[in-house]
């Protein structure tokens, strides 16, 4: 639906027809993606060029689409090294062949919640220096865990896992209406078979970061988040929102 949304070919009738009834109910969809898109962007490029992140874990990071994690941290250095995680086997095959050549990258099927698989598997190992900084992006899939996962609690498990000076990226989908959020919910968990979690409200997010340091501007509406001349336009309407930002892990 993600790569629908932004335009992508790697979707399916489903997807497009799931995309369809949402933007009937929540016509800002489009925007919200296309934001959330630039807000990754925005978060990469900064991370490496104004702070000297050269290492990044992306948690559910889907299929790869237009102007990957890899490719925006490789423009400010090729030596730059990123790992990709999902549970769907889909996003290992076909990542994984369009990422065969880039030895700084790799992409392996995990569940999110699993950290201590994540932190000991082989290509994190070899990629990751637990020695120097680490930006670990949970970027829009948060909402896509129930609370009984507990979202709050494995950004506190990661964060315990990084060297201090790293970084966490943090957003997911917020709404200040109850009845949003109770559609959006509903209809997201038939369409994925019980496999989604829920719209939040914002301070939800504020309390999945208060460990960390927030770098400025905070938690926002992601287009707000240092936002740049060529960047899309923000959303027209806000009956939901991609709410989040950057936190600094601090021991």
């Amino acid at each position: 639906m993600y790569d629908s949304l932004l335009g992508g070919r790697d979707n399916y009738p489903a997807d497009r027809a799931a995309c369809s009834a949402l933007l009937e109910k929540v016509p800002s969809m489009r925007e919200l993606a296309l934001n959330n898109r630039q807000f990754l962007r925005r978060v990469v490029h900064t991370l490496a060029k104004d702070f000297g992140v050269r290492q990044f874990i992306d948690h559910g990071s889907g299929l790869p689409t237009q102007d990957n994690v890899h490719e925006i941290a490789q423009r400010v250095d090729d030596r730059s090294r990123v790992v990709y995680i999902d549970n769907d086997p889909i996003v290992r095959n076909i990542g994984g062949a369009i990422l065969e050549r880039n030895d700084r990258t790799a992409v392996i099927q995990a569940d999110m919640r699993h950290t201590e698989n994540i932190f000991t598997h082989p290509s994190v190992t070899a990629l990751i220096d637990m020695k120097e900084p680490v930006a670990a992006l949970f970027v829009s899939v948060l909402h896509c865990l129930p609370d009984s996962a507990d979202p709050g609690a494995l950004i506190a498990d990661v964060a315990s896992r990084l060297p201090d000076g790293s970084f966490m990226v943090v957003c997911q989908l917020v709404s200040d209406s109850p009845a949003i959020r109770d559609f959006v919910t509903g209809f997201m968990d038939e369409q994925t078979q019980g496999n989604w979690g829920r719209v939040r409200e914002k301070s939800d997010v504020a309390a999945y970061c208060a460990p960390l340091d927030l770098v400025e501007p905070g938690l926002v509406e992601v287009s707000r988040w240092r936002p740049g001349a060529d960047d899309v336009p923000p959303q027209l309407t806000f009956e939901w929102e991609e709410y989040g930002g950057v936190g600094q892990v601090r021991r």
